[in-house]
Protein backbone atom coordinates (compact mmCIF):
# COMPACT_ATOMS: atom_id res chain seq x y z
CA UNK A 1 0.00 0.00 0.00
CA UNK A 2 1.38 3.16 -1.15
CA UNK A 3 -0.08 6.37 0.64
CA UNK A 4 0.71 10.16 0.25
CA UNK A 5 1.40 12.39 2.35
CA UNK A 6 -2.26 13.78 3.25
CA UNK A 7 -2.68 10.46 3.66
CA UNK A 8 -0.47 9.53 5.72
CA UNK A 9 -0.93 12.77 7.51
CA UNK A 10 -4.71 11.52 8.03
CA UNK A 11 -3.79 8.35 9.18
CA UNK A 12 -0.74 9.15 11.92
CA UNK A 13 -2.85 12.02 13.27
CA UNK A 14 -0.10 14.49 11.86
CA UNK A 15 0.20 17.24 9.53
CA UNK A 16 1.92 17.12 6.09
CA UNK A 17 4.63 20.15 7.97
CA UNK A 18 5.22 17.94 10.91
CA UNK A 19 5.74 14.54 8.85
CA UNK A 20 8.16 16.38 6.49
CA UNK A 21 9.77 18.02 9.81
CA UNK A 22 9.95 14.31 11.31
CA UNK A 23 11.87 13.00 7.99
CA UNK A 24 14.17 16.25 7.85
CA UNK A 25 15.43 15.35 11.66
CA UNK A 26 15.70 11.72 10.83
CA UNK A 27 13.03 10.36 13.12
CA UNK A 28 10.85 9.17 10.34
CA UNK A 29 13.46 7.43 7.50
CA UNK A 30 13.11 9.68 3.90
CA UNK A 31 10.41 7.30 2.15
CA UNK A 32 10.42 6.57 -1.86
CA UNK A 33 9.57 8.85 -3.93
CA UNK A 34 7.03 8.41 -6.74
CA UNK A 35 7.56 9.13 -10.60
CA UNK A 36 6.26 12.49 -10.18
CA UNK A 37 8.95 12.96 -6.94
CA UNK A 38 6.00 12.73 -4.32
CA UNK A 39 6.69 11.22 -1.11
CA UNK A 40 5.01 7.87 -1.17
CA UNK A 41 4.39 6.00 2.53
CA UNK A 42 3.66 2.56 3.55
CA UNK A 43 1.98 1.09 7.23
CA UNK A 44 5.34 1.19 9.02
CA UNK A 45 5.96 4.50 8.33
CA UNK A 46 2.20 5.31 9.31
CA UNK A 47 2.62 3.46 12.66
CA UNK A 48 5.92 4.86 13.47
CA UNK A 49 4.32 8.42 12.57
CA UNK A 50 1.47 7.33 15.38
CA UNK A 51 3.63 6.32 17.75
CA UNK A 52 5.55 9.40 17.32
CA UNK A 53 2.64 11.52 17.76
CA UNK A 54 1.30 9.49 20.52
CA UNK A 55 4.90 10.19 22.50
CA UNK A 56 4.78 14.09 21.94
CA UNK A 57 0.69 13.93 23.61
CA UNK A 58 2.18 12.05 26.46
CA UNK A 59 4.66 15.49 26.37
CA UNK A 60 8.03 13.39 25.76
CA UNK A 61 10.96 16.09 23.65
CA UNK A 62 12.48 15.47 20.42
CA UNK A 63 15.68 13.61 22.17
CA UNK A 64 13.60 11.39 24.10
CA UNK A 65 11.09 9.72 21.28
CA UNK A 66 14.73 9.47 19.02
CA UNK A 67 15.84 7.42 22.56
CA UNK A 68 12.70 5.05 22.33
CA UNK A 69 12.24 4.63 18.72
CA UNK A 70 16.13 3.35 19.07
CA UNK A 71 15.18 1.48 21.92
CA UNK A 72 12.51 -0.34 19.71
CA UNK A 73 15.15 -1.49 17.08
CA UNK A 74 16.41 -3.83 19.83
CA UNK A 75 13.36 -6.10 20.97
CA UNK A 76 15.47 -7.74 23.21
CA UNK A 77 16.46 -4.51 25.46
CA UNK A 78 13.87 -2.26 24.34
CA UNK A 79 12.06 -2.50 28.12
CA UNK A 80 15.19 -1.99 29.91
CA UNK A 81 16.78 1.07 27.19
CA UNK A 82 12.70 2.81 27.39
CA UNK A 83 12.03 2.48 30.99
CA UNK A 84 14.93 5.24 32.02
CA UNK A 85 13.37 7.43 29.51
CA UNK A 86 9.39 7.30 30.52
CA UNK A 87 10.91 7.48 34.71
CA UNK A 88 12.97 10.81 34.03
CA UNK A 89 10.14 12.43 32.06
CA UNK A 90 7.70 11.06 35.17
CA UNK A 91 10.24 12.89 37.09
CA UNK A 92 10.36 16.01 35.01
CA UNK A 93 6.52 16.35 35.19
CA UNK A 94 5.93 15.59 39.15
CA UNK A 95 8.71 18.66 39.25
CA UNK A 96 6.78 21.02 37.09
CA UNK A 97 3.79 20.18 38.99
CA UNK A 98 5.19 21.16 42.06
CA UNK A 99 6.43 24.16 40.65
CA UNK A 100 3.08 24.78 39.36
CA UNK A 101 1.09 24.37 42.00
CA UNK A 102 3.40 26.79 43.88
CA UNK A 103 2.64 29.70 41.03
CA UNK A 104 -1.38 28.79 41.16
CA UNK A 105 -0.70 29.52 44.97
CA UNK A 106 1.25 32.50 44.97
CA UNK A 107 -1.24 34.56 42.16
CA UNK A 108 -4.10 33.19 44.09
CA UNK A 109 -2.49 35.28 47.14
CA UNK A 110 -1.74 38.37 44.80
CA UNK A 111 -5.43 38.19 43.84
CA UNK A 112 -6.89 38.34 46.99
CA UNK A 113 -4.79 41.37 47.85
CA UNK A 114 -5.75 43.18 44.63
CA UNK A 115 -9.39 42.35 45.93
CA UNK A 116 -8.66 43.36 49.41
CA UNK A 117 -7.39 46.95 47.60
CA UNK A 118 -10.37 47.20 45.57
CA UNK A 119 -12.61 46.73 48.01
CA UNK A 120 -11.07 49.22 50.13
CA UNK A 121 -11.58 51.95 48.33
CA UNK A 122 -8.35 53.49 48.57
CA UNK A 123 -6.18 54.23 45.98
CA UNK A 124 -3.01 52.64 45.55
CA UNK A 125 -1.14 50.51 43.27
CA UNK A 126 -2.91 47.36 42.76
CA UNK A 127 -1.00 44.17 44.05
CA UNK A 128 -0.69 42.78 40.61
CA UNK A 129 1.47 45.36 39.53
CA UNK A 130 2.93 45.94 42.99
CA UNK A 131 3.98 41.77 42.87
CA UNK A 132 4.98 41.90 39.21
CA UNK A 133 6.87 44.92 40.03
CA UNK A 134 5.50 47.21 37.59
CA UNK A 135 6.42 50.52 38.93
CA UNK A 136 3.81 53.36 38.94
CA UNK A 137 1.39 51.33 37.33
CA UNK A 138 -2.15 50.86 37.95
CA UNK A 139 -3.03 53.06 40.70
CA UNK A 140 -6.50 51.53 41.77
Amino acid sequence: MSLSIGQAADRSGCTPPTIRYYESIGLLPPPPRSDAGRRTYGPNDVARLAFIRRARDFGLGIPQVRDLLAAAEAPATACVTARPVVEEHIRALRAKRSELKALESALAAILVRCDEGCRSGSPGVCAIFDDFHLPGAAST
